[in-house]
């Protein structure tokens, strides 16, 4: 079936050679393990009744996490991690009547779809553990009794962040808790991690006020550091299970790039175009498939395309693709899911809000619409197609942008590729200064809880203390401002100002101020739905954007400017170039956006919206002035050559730092005032840093080298999207120079 399809793609009059690679993945037999000693019989009967056998790495971990041990269990989407923790729990439920565990998921989609496994595996073997959900949307007259019966609870970070000041509400459960679990660890990373491992840390402070000692059972998908980040995460020591044992149907991965639209080999066809063609092509070809992309508006778009194209050619078929991302209310989600699994639905388009262990059924084919930024996504991702034994197929459909085409030219540098570290930053003096604020209202906090909050204790105490947020007393340290600190403490950001947009008086979604920045200013096009919205007003005030409906043609992307002062230098290295790395003051300006259709731009119009500045992290690289008088003498552009370096660096830095390129900010200038001479910074594009410009800077060498490869070896002349060229440069790509980039990057790497 699958050859077949690639067949009739490379036989159809529109194919241009866009398949540059093609690999096969064959298809793996299972490997079993044994438990050092049996389960209880109420669970062996379980398994005998749904003829399951321990796969090795299931019966490794439940050797270890018997043992008393801490674990982390990092294999492939499908490879059965759910029944790895489910066992151990159920056992110990079995053993001791008061027992309790805490399942903590990335989001509330997931958690709806595991309980109705473990309340199945409550029903088959008998195990009473009136398992429930425990969130934002569990009713109000529900949650006492899930307080005070419930012995499995299933919940996430933003719940567990807004519950623990009221943790004497849960004194049975947390007396009583044996296992945390916390699934899909590697969606923990960046700003939402590092608020995350606080929230982790805090709840294991109050379970050692309440004496008890739960032991820790993490899943993650395959990443390069699964041991260091769980104990970044939990501040706990851990064993590591990473050999898969579960089987593997034939997986067929082919890396698309769009054809080039004329001779000059610049430009290319657009992606969004190039997947709703593949994505049509899927569903008259009867494969159900999940198409991803990198946007809620790309998501929308693809969707709205697909089922405009479907309907000219088959109408029935038209109804049965939609869109899929956060924002959506809770019960359109779950039908969206439901519909999926039980193949109402042939064909999803969705953000990485579907990347996660759902189980959306069996899946024929994954369409990736640009490289999602990592490794560990593009894998997750292409995970979700091809359960157990069933062959399947996962299309890469390239972005003109350089990473992207890097992979299209070299995709054994995919496929051989190490996954990327997960990146906690535990040194953030904004998050943590919040955390331990929110701790002081948890529990009168002490100098020595620094086993939680190993870095910034102190000075965070210092810092509240002299703001009159925490007073001394006898007990220690208690929370003493009016707000609520986790009202204060947004996990997903380091700021705590989010954006309502309403139409009509009514709520559509909620997002971040910076989001806000990017999508919800006066003009702007706002998808919600595959529906379009026009932004009539964003109140700054208020934070509140108001929207109305209408049908229009064209999408809005925003331009900014930036500036850039080092505040502080806390490392230097190197002598031609010099670099450099320490704390810098950022500051944003947002100043038009662009009317486009498609690729095509069809219009511009100001912003008024007053800049964003904020502290962060960065590094810096400052180039010999005799390399600007070379090039002038050459006749070439020295800014548009360290512009072109600029972008190309943070183009390249996903490949060392596991981000997108949208968590990286920088600037380029011919002299700069701080430095003196000519300077490349490039920056984490969040307060107060997330340890994203400090894994490039420990690597700058290799970075370097990867960009000047990236740039000599693209096709085109003069410079284009696939190398130097940036979608979102406020300065509209100008200038540029991949020449003197070129000059620029050879005498450096020297």
């Amino acid at each position: 079936m699958i050859e077949k399809f690639i067949h009739r793609l490379t036989a159809d009059s529109s194919y241009k050679k866009q398949i540059v690679h093609k690999q096969i993945m064959p298809p793996q037999k299972p490997q079993f393990g044994t438990l050092d000693k049996p389960l209880p019989k109420i669970v062996q009967k379980y398994l005998l009744a749904n003829n399951i056998r321990l796969f090795s790495h299931q019966a490794e971990a439940i050797n270890k996490i018997r043992k008393n041990q801490n674990v982390v269990i990092v294999t492939p989407t499908a490879s059965g991690k759910t029944l790895t923790f489910n066992l151990p729990v159920f056992e110990v439920i079995h053993n001791d009547q008061n027992a309790t565990s805490l399942y903590l998921y990335p989001t509330k989609a997931l958690a709806n779809d595991q309980l109705k496994v473990i309340r199945d595996m409550e029903t088959q073997t008998g195990i009473k553990a009136n398992s429930n959900i425990y969130d934002g949307d569990t009713p109000k007259h529900l949650r006492p009794t899930i307080r005070n019966k419930s012995r499995i609870v299933l919940s996430n970070p933003y719940g567990i962040h807004y519950y623990l000041p009221w943790h004497y509400k849960w004194k049975r459960f947390l007396q009583n808790l044996k296992y945390i679990i916390i699934d899909e660890a590697h969606v923990y990373r960046g700003v939402f991690g590092s608020n995350v491992a606080m929230v982790i840390r805090r709840l294991l402070r109050i379970c050692k006020y309440y004496n008890s000692n739960p032991g820790i059972i993490i899943s993650s998908a395959t990443i390069a550091n699964p041991k260091e980040h769980a104990v970044k995460l939990t501040s706990k020591e851990f064993e590591v299970v990473s050999k898969d044992g579960a089987p593997k149907g034939k997986k067929t991965f082919i890396f698309w790039n769009p054809p080039y639209t004329d001779d000059s080999k610049v430009a290319r066809r657009s992606t969004h175009q190039e997947t709703k063609d593949l994505l049509v092509q899927s569903v008259l070809s009867d494969l159900q498939t999940l198409c991803f992309t990198t946007s809620r508006q790309m998501a929308e778009l693809i969707t709205r395309w697909t089922k405009e194209e479907l309907y000219r050619r088959s109408p029935l078929l038209s109804k049965k693709v939609t869109a899929y991302r956060a924002g959506y209310l809770p019960n359109e989600r779950r039908a969206i899911e439901n519909d999926l699994k039980n193949k109402n639905l042939i064909s999803v388009v969705s953000t990485n809000a579907l990347e996660l262990g759902i189980d959306i059924g069996t899946l024929d084919s994954i369409l990736i619409s640009g490289y999602p930024g990592s490794v560990i996504s593009t894998w997750q991702q292409a995970g979700r197609a091809g359960r157990n034994t069933k062959e399947s197929l996962v299309t890469l459909i390239a972005f003109q942008n350089p990473l992207d085409q890097y992979f299209m030219k070299y995709p054994q540098d995919f496929f051989e590729k190490k996954h990327e570290q997960a990146i906690i930053d535990l040194h953030n003096p904004y998050i943590t200064l919040g955390h331990v604020m929110c701790a002081s209202c948890e529990l009168p906090l002490r100098k020595n809880d620094n086993e939680y909050f190993p870095e910034l204790l102190v000075q965070s105490i210092i810092s509240l203390e002299e703001q009159n947020i925490i007073q001394k007393t006898p007990k220690g340290y208690v929370y003493s401002g009016l707000a609520r600190p986790t009202e204060v403490v947004n996990l997903k950001s380091i700021s705590n100002r989010n954006v309502t947009v309403t139409c009509d008086g009514k709520t559509l979604e909620v997002l971040s101020l910076n989001k806000a920045y990017d999508e919800a200013y006066q003009g702007a096009v706002l998808l919600h739905q595959a529906e379009t919205y026009i932004v009539e007003e964003l109140n700054l005030k208020t934070l509140i954007a108001k929207v109305r409906k209408e049908d229009v043609n064209y999408h809005t992307d925003s331009k900014k400017t930036v500036d850039v002062t080092i505040s502080e230098k806390i490392q230097e290295k190197g002598l031609k170039p010099k670099f450099g790395f320490g704390q810098l003051v950022v500051t944003e300006f947002y100043h038009e956006y662009i009317m486009k259709t498609y690729d095509q731009i069809i219009g511009r119009r100001p912003i008024d919206l007053p800049p964003i500045t904020f502290s962060t992290v960065g590094l810096w690289i400052l180039i010999p002035n005799d390399i600007g008088e070379i090039l002038n003498d050459k006749g070439l552009s020295f800014e548009g050559g360290l512009h072109a370096v600029e972008h190309a660096m943070i183009a390249i830095a996903p490949l060392f730092a596991m981000c997108d390129r949208r968590d990286i900010g920088g600037l380029s200038t011919t002299i700069h005032p701080d430095t003196g001479c000519s300077t490349i910074f490039i920056y984490d594009g969040f307060e107060g840093g997330i340890g994203i410009s400090e894994a490039l800077y420990s690597k700058i060498d290799q970075l370097f080298v990867k960009t000047l490869n990236l740039i000599k070896n693209c096709e085109c002349e003069n410079g284009c999207p696939s190398c130097i060229y940036s979608p979102k440069c406020g300065n509209e790509n100008e200038p540029l120079d991949k020449k003197a980039a070129l000059f620029i990057l050879e005498k450096l790497n020297n």
